[in-house]
């Protein structure tokens, strides 16, 4: 399997720190309010790598944090008049709903800023004790000069660098970064042996990494490190510093980014006014679709979010469980081996989504062909049952019942509509009436439905546009 390491900037053989097991880290969300597609596109780009790795027989441990202490988050406070917890307990809850509507698998720990507290201190304690921090009047900050692969990691340059760290003129470089925070009177603190306070951003993903996926005290090194490539500077590289500081041992051994996620070709940013909330997005779309849409492009480019490409993308995913309705079985025998192999041999090249849709959308259009020449082919049916369930499995997609994908975007309300022309249509055909049963097929029509005559009775569907 290859992987393209953000640090070497090259596509590297994946060799596991220990034999067939993973570490994963993934950096979380803010909750200070509602996830929106950057958030959903790491999440499923994080989620695929997550998948061809357990298809590739490896255990992986996964582990994707929550910031639920943050400046945002005490403006949130103030705002609302509400407390930490009634704030960040809602956004965990509604991201969690969202990620369960994209089919993303749950991490397999969810550690909390405010939960890690004790490690970020004992963490924070060790840089000073070995002078790769000192103290100001408004926090404790790490001391970049002592670490001499500073920017190894994004790159950046110097300038550039200081630029975007937060100023404050009394610290030693412009560079440095601040690992806890002095808390005000009245904002929420957290003793520690070197001043009441609350963490900055950086440290807690280094303590919640040592403290949950920890080999012991001094390595805690793991094989991925994931995020946005929003973060590969400052918030990855200044957690690469102060971790290769405390421990003497680089972070991680791969890094991985996902690309941005533009809208109408726009960079998404809430000072456009175009940080579009996945909430809005899966009101017009079901999840799986949304799903589909921003995995068919490869993780590591930039995302230009449409609604005319999600439609275009909608279409593609119709094939597939336009297949699914037509081998109409409920069960199957083994996946074509072949077909599995090239679809995995594609995702193993750094996940290569594109390659693997093709190989996907070959086998489907193969599948149609022959079943058009021979629609009793049994055994062709229950292989092709085989290969939708390795896609659902590995890709995340194909799991909603076909009769009910078809559907998707109707009402209840006007499905009974639906039901009650349909039945009146049928006894209009009992009754030889066929101008009204000619009738009622049209006002479905002009509602956007289709309607198909089988032997267990009429069907309907959402009409193609």
């Amino acid at each position: 399997m290859l992987i393209y390491n953000s640090k070497t900037k090259q596509k590297e053989k994946f060799e596991p720190l220990e034999k067939n097991q993973v570490k994963i880290y993934v950096c979380g969300p803010t909750v200070y309010d509602d996830a929106h597609l950057g958030h959903a596109r790491s999440s499923i780009a994080f989620d695929l790598l997550r998948r061809v790795l357990i298809e590739n027989k490896y255990k992986v441990t996964f582990v994707k944090n929550y910031t639920d202490i943050d400046d945002k988050i005490l403006k949130k406070m103030n705002e609302s008049g509400k407390s930490l917890e009634e704030i960040t307990s809602y956004y965990i809850k509604r991201y969690e709903e969202d990620m369960q509507a994209l089919n993303i698998i749950p991490a397999d720990i969810t550690p909390k800023a405010t939960n890690t507290i004790e490690n970020i201190i004992t963490f924070v304690s060790h840089l000073l004790e070995n002078d790769f921090a000192y103290k100001l009047e408004d926090g404790i900050y790490f001391d970049t000069s002592k670490d001499s692969e500073y920017l190894s990691l994004s790159n950046m340059n110097i300038d550039d660098a200081r630029a975007r760290i937060e100023s404050n003129l009394k610290k030693r470089d412009s560079k440095d970064f601040a690992l806890w925070k002095f808390t005000k009177k009245d904002e929420i603190s957290y003793p520690a042996i070197f001043g009441n306070g609350r963490p900055g951003w950086h440290i807690e993903c280094s303590a919640m990494i040592k403290k949950y996926l920890a080999y012991s005290d001094k390595d805690y090194q793991i094989d991925i490190h994931g995020g946005g490539a929003d973060l590969l500077f400052p918030h990855h590289e200044n957690e690469a510093a102060q971790s290769r500081c405390e421990s003497g041992v680089n972070l991680a051994k791969y890094w991985m980014h996902n690309g941005f996620v533009q809208i109408n070709n726009e960079k998404m940013s809430k000072s456009l006014g175009n940080s579009f909330f996945l909430k809005d997005a899966l009101k017009n779309y079901n999840g799986e679709i949304l799903r589909y849409y921003l995995l068919s492009t490869h993780y590591r480019a930039n995302f230009n979010f449409s609604e005319v490409d999600l439609k275009i993308a909608k279409k593609r995913l119709d094939k597939l469980y336009r297949l699914k309705k037509k081998i109409a079985v409920k069960s199957g025998s083994s996946a074509n081996k072949e077909f599995k192999n090239k679809v995995l041999e594609a995702l193993n090249d750094d996940l290569n989504i594109s390659k693997a849709l093709s190989f996907i959308d070959e086998m489907i259009n193969q599948t149609n062909q022959i079943l058009d020449e021979n629609p009793k082919n049994k055994a062709l049916k229950k292989e092709v049952f085989s290969n939708i369930e390795f896609i659902t499995k590995i890709l995340g997609v194909g799991l909603l019942d076909e009769s009910f994908y078809f559907q998707l975007g109707v009402s209840e309300e006007l499905k009974q509509n639906i039901q009650t022309l349909i039945k009146q249509r049928s006894e209009a055909k009992k009754q030889k009436d066929f101008t009204k049963a000619d009738k009622i097929r049209e006002e479905l029509s002009k509602l956007n439905i289709s309607i198909q005559d089988t032997p267990n009775g009429t069907i309907w569907e959402v009409a193609d546009e």
